[in-house]
């Protein structure tokens, strides 16, 4: 009997306050079920109702084992294509269906990718902290736990949190975060500085500028942090202005990571073919799903590009785990940004509170084990969803702000 898709559906949940939508694919053998990961924290409902009103018509019916046409299918079908809510969408949908196949294989996903180049994945994480001794303490806990490479701010991106206008803004400007890029600038490269001093170059360090600089900016700022040896300077153009990345590779010997935002293979295609960065940095669930995200990979591997996939706080562990599966099958994987799924047994502060609710949530996660995560070996994707603990975490709809960021003068930039 041929194994089709009886119903999709879609579960809303919030339990570390960060909005995730998690798919349930299932399907007409008795407790086979697929999940996977459609988070658009920002726009959720949006992508809820694309799902529910439009791609589940679509595909229900239709065999389980033929993700490449359902992929192509949902990507095609309202003939404009594209975005982040059409593909964190199809993305939901497309993880599910890996995870479904993984099971009905009994073997978990890396295994369907090829098997395995590594036994773990190197990760980062991010040390922030309110001046250069505090930031120092968290790089030093990260070093403790095995942790070799960490990503350095101190302050955020250039701008305080959201509020009022300061007092040398424009008469009447409106709310929001306000940047001060000169002074980001200089008081990164300080920060570095006094990084390097503090704790030598034994650790890797990489610095996310958020596509906050304009881009001759960028440049200068990039050329200043040379002496510091970084791993990567992540974003330092913005997506709208992507012709810079050629000029920035030019003038610069630092790694570049590019493509938190990238939607589509015509944003990174021509980067990758012609070099000019070092490592694709895209979201699983924004370029559609893991479908996608291997065809990238391997295009990547090509070139000599390595991959370090977005592993932020607004995606659900099965995007985190999708990440782990694809590092751990990838030959030219570089390093995997980790927000701190760890499971119970490996007791952090982070845990307390709200971390907690997120292991309830979603039982399984990989494992994190001295500076690696190891995927737990379970069929598919390798993690479940409680849907009584989740409906316990529901969601807000609320205005967000910080993407709200502004200029000196009150205009709107890119956050």
């Amino acid at each position: 009997m041929s194994t089709l898709i009886t119903d999709v559906k879609v579960i809303l949940t919030a339990p570390e306050g960060i909005n995730l939508l998690v798919v349930k694919v299932e399907t007409n053998q008795p407790g086979l079920y697929g999940l996977g990961c459609g988070t658009f924290a920002y726009r959720h409902l949006a992508v809820k109702c694309l799902i529910e009103e439009y791609l589940r018509p679509l595909v229900v019916g239709r065999d389980v084992h033929a993700i490449e046409e359902i992929w192509q299918l949902m990507h095609q079908n309202a003939y404009w294509r594209n975005g982040p809510i059409e593909n964190n969408a199809i993305s939901g949908i497309d993880m599910a269906l890996w995870d479904i196949k993984g099971k009905l294989a009994n073997m978990p996903l890396y295994q369907l990718l090829g098997g395995k180049v590594r036994e773990a994945v190197p990760i980062y994480r991010h040390a922030d902290g309110k001046d250069l001794s505090e930031l120092c303490d968290n790089i030093q806990k990260y070093r403790e736990q095995g942790i070799t490479h960490i990503r350095c701010q101190s302050g955020g991106y250039g701008g305080g949190g959201y509020g009022a206008a300061p007092a040398h803004a424009p008469s009447h400007a409106p709310d929001g975060v306000y940047l001060d890029a000169r002074k980001y600038m200089r008081e990164t490269v300080k920060m570095f500085d006094g990084i390097r001093s503090r704790v030598g170059f034994d650790v890797e360090l990489c610095h996310d500028v958020h596509e906050r600089l304009k881009p001759i900016d960028a440049i200068r700022f990039a050329q200043a942090l040379e002496p510091f040896d970084l791993f990567f300077l992540e974003d330092a153009i913005p997506l709208e202005e992507g012709e810079w990345i050629r000029q920035l590779r030019d003038k610069t010997n630092i790694p570049l990571a590019q493509g938190e935002l990238f939607n589509h293979p015509f944003e990174w295609r021509n980067l990758i073919a012609e070099r000019l960065i070092d490592f694709i940095r895209v979201h699983l669930s924004q370029v559609g799903g893991i479908t996608p995200a291997r065809k990238l990979q391997q295009f990547a591997e090509q070139y000599g590009v390595h991959t370090a996939w977005h592993g932020p706080g607004d995606m659900s562990p099965l995007a985190h785990a999708a990440n782990i599966h694809i590092d751990l099958a990838s030959r030219n994987f570089g390093v995997q940004e980790w927000s701190g799924t760890e499971p119970p047994n490996f007791v952090i502060q982070e845990l307390k509170g709200p971390r907690e609710a997120l292991l309830d949530v979603f039982p399984g996660l990989p494992q994190f084990k001295q500076g690696y995560v190891y995927a737990n070996d379970l069929p598919g994707l390798g993690v479940d969803i409680d849907e009584h603990m989740a409906a316990l975490y529901p969601c807000e709809s609320g205005v967000t702000t910080w993407t709200q960021t502004r200029l000196a003068d009150g205009t709107l930039q890119t956050p």
